[in-house]
């Protein structure tokens, strides 16, 4: 993996905070979603992260505990140290969560409407396809067959199962450390 190269200016922070004030609205299905995105802004127009850096972030916060949106904090701190990290973290959360707080409120008495329930309807398809990006972008390339078929795997198990999430990532972390993907 590249060395952490933090930018101490405010111009990296002003962009961190930029670009993901301006995806918080956009994270329908949270902000995994974005993950296609925040790799075009950060890795290849940016350069603030390398694509080691990058996959890393994603990759240390799905497997800690705590909330998934952790992996924004370590973009921001692999970018700009602790400033970028908060400056990351106050872009994506401000807004989704203030608008999340508004419209939950105006929903919850609305909800017998048909609108509202065509929206919500509507809305699923976006998130499944927002997924599949993000997925796409974190597996393997295309001639890795055996990366492709194991999270073909993973996505039938996660569908048709109740096997919990966190043993399939320990199942993958597994067949990583042996060299099998």
């Amino acid at each position: 993996m590249n060395p952490v190269v933090w930018s101490w200016s405010p111009d990296t922070w002003w962009t961190l905070f930029g670009h993901f004030i301006g995806l918080s609205l956009m994270s329908i299905g949270g902000a995994i979603t974005l993950v296609p995105d925040m790799h075009r802004r950060l890795v290849l127009e940016d350069h603030l992260l390398s694509p080691e850096q990058f996959t890393s972030s994603v990759a240390l916060a799905q497997a800690a505990p705590g909330p998934n949106v952790l992996f924004v904090a370590l973009m921001g701190w692999y970018s700009a140290g602790v400033a970028g990290a908060m400056a990351s973290m106050l872009g994506i959360m401000l807004p989704s969560a203030t608008l999340t707080l508004l419209v939950s409120r105006w929903v919850a008495t609305r909800k017998h409407l048909l609108a509202v329930q065509a929206f919500q309807s509507g809305m699923t398809p976006v998130t499944v396809g927002l997924l599949l990006a993000t997925g796409w972008l974190l597996t393997p390339p295309v001639h890795e067959v055996r990366g492709l078929l194991l999270a073909a795997a993973v996505a039938l198990v996660v569908w048709r199962t109740k096997v919990q999430l966190i043993w399939l990532v320990a199942a993958g972390a597994v067949l990583g450390a042996l060299g099998w993907v």
